[in-house]
């Protein structure tokens, strides 16, 4: 009986030790690096109208192949799809409607590629310039937005659920610095655009449980543009799992080196972490078609600071339109060259 009276006293002495010390946080590890591999990847919302278009796709051989195979052959394991609600038929500002949203989402899939979805909600580019509500939503009353918003976002969800399609990440908004939706959804109204993003946030998880929620500014170098809008968010009860940045040293002013402000993309992106405790993403980034090795340079360097994050919290890297060549789209931050093939800037997506 001695003995057992000293077992359990020494087990209870144990118990009572560990919980002092979870309580205490002293020896509580936060999560390690998801097992998931890092995502590589490519915006290439263009993609399916250059096709329609005949436009042709060639391998570093110059042999024409399928843009989602050289992709994967430079190291891409993931695209980004934007959908607008109402879009034209210009092969520039148009498509990209639900869809052809979801038939490119399928066959992404269908290529081994993971999937994000970027909600632009408009008919057209949502950015820091312009964030028009789509038509049909236009008049209605700030209860029937949300509801717009609840409701379409449910409706592509739902397409892409029945199409056997699983996004791992979706936005909400893209590139929201002064909010979405205007003016309803406007940053001079941060409890209506707390709730927008809501609204927007719960139709993902209605369908897609496990999807992460991204919300995404520009200028992923400018903490001070992160700091204020994300502690408006925090303050207003915005929902969401992952701070996206877009990172464009071309769009700066004066157009500067990428050299001069990468590292503060990685001071920022360590700063979110620790101020928010959310993982961070670069879901845009761009260099000059004109100078392929400053791009690939540019590239391996991102890569590098959103691998080095603190707490492995750094999920990937996506290129905006790396096939939307200049001679078809007139866009000057492509990885293409007028060959069609891709340039050495997509070599970057090789490196370990």
């Amino acid at each position: 009986m001695k003995n057992k009276k000293v077992t359990r006293t020494g087990i209870l002495i144990f118990l009572w030790l560990f919980w002092i010390t979870v309580s205490s946080g002293c020896s509580v590890a936060e999560p390690g690096p998801k097992s998931k591999e890092f995502a590589k990847g490519a915006d290439i919302g263009w993609l399916q109208q250059m096709e329609a278009t005949g436009y042709k796709f060639y391998d570093d051989k110059g042999q024409e192949q399928d843009c989602f195979q050289i992709l994967k052959d430079h190291g891409i394991n993931t695209i980004r799809l934007r959908t607008w609600v109402n879009p034209s038929n210009d092969p520039v500002s148009g498509h990209n409607g639900k869809d052809e949203t979801v038939a490119m989402a399928v066959r992404a899939q269908k290529s081994g590629m993971r999937v994000m979805i970027n909600f632009h909600y408009s008919d057209t580019w949502a950015d820091p310039g312009k964030q028009k509500k789509p038509a049909a939503w236009e008049g209605h009353a700030f209860p029937q937005l949300l509801k717009d918003v609840y409701d379409y976002t449910y409706e592509v969800m739902s397409a892409l659920k029945k199409a056997g399609v699983t996004p791992e990440w979706v936005q909400v908004g893209n590139e929201t610095p002064g909010g979405m939706i205007y003016p309803e959804g406007s940053v001079a109204n941060w409890p209506q655009l707390a709730q927008l993003i809501n609204k927007g946030y719960d139709a993902i998880k209605a369908v897609n449980p496990s999807a992460k929620v991204i919300l995404h500014l520009d200028q992923g170098n400018n903490n001070q543009r992160f700091r204020t809008w994300f502690d408006n968010a925090t303050a207003n009860g915005a929902k969401y799992d992952v701070i996206g940045l877009s990172y464009y040293p071309y769009w700066l002013p004066g157009n500067p080196d990428f050299k001069l402000s990468i590292d503060d993309l990685g001071k920022n992106m360590n700063d979110m972490i620790n101020r928010y405790g959310k993982e961070v993403m670069v879901v845009e980034v761009g260099g000059e078609d004109t100078k392929p090795q400053n791009t690939y340079d540019m590239l391996v360097a991102v890569q590098q600071k959103v691998k080095a994050v603190t707490r492995g919290k750094g999920l990937g890297v996506i290129y905006w339109e790396p096939q939307g060549a200049r001679s078809w789209s007139k866009y000057p931050l492509s990885a293409w060259g007028d060959d069609g093939k891709p340039t050495k800037a997509m070599d970057a997506f090789l490196v370990k």
